[in-house]
């Protein structure tokens, strides 16, 4: 597992997000503060406070790197 900061502070940006790390069957959590959301929920998204950086918590051993390059436009 791997965590990294994003940033996910405009509407496009979470759309964008979520369309990216579902091309992917891995598992992914946005973890802020005492929540933890599943990462391919849009709801979910919305519903933390997305004024602050966020942490994504990627469950990949395999394809990390490949993972980690198209989340790069989010990581701060």
């Amino acid at each position: 597992m791997k965590t990294v900061q994003i940033s996910l502070n405009s509407i496009d940006k979470v759309k964008s997000f979520v369309n990216d790390i579902s091309k992917f069957s891995n598992d992914f959590d946005l973890v802020s503060g005492r929540y933890v959301i599943d990462a391919k929920s849009i709801m979910g998204i919305f519903s933390l406070d997305l004024s602050k950086p966020i942490d994504l918590s990627i469950h990949a051993e395999e394809n990390l790197d490949e993972i980690l390059e198209l989340l790069k436009p989010y990581m701060i």
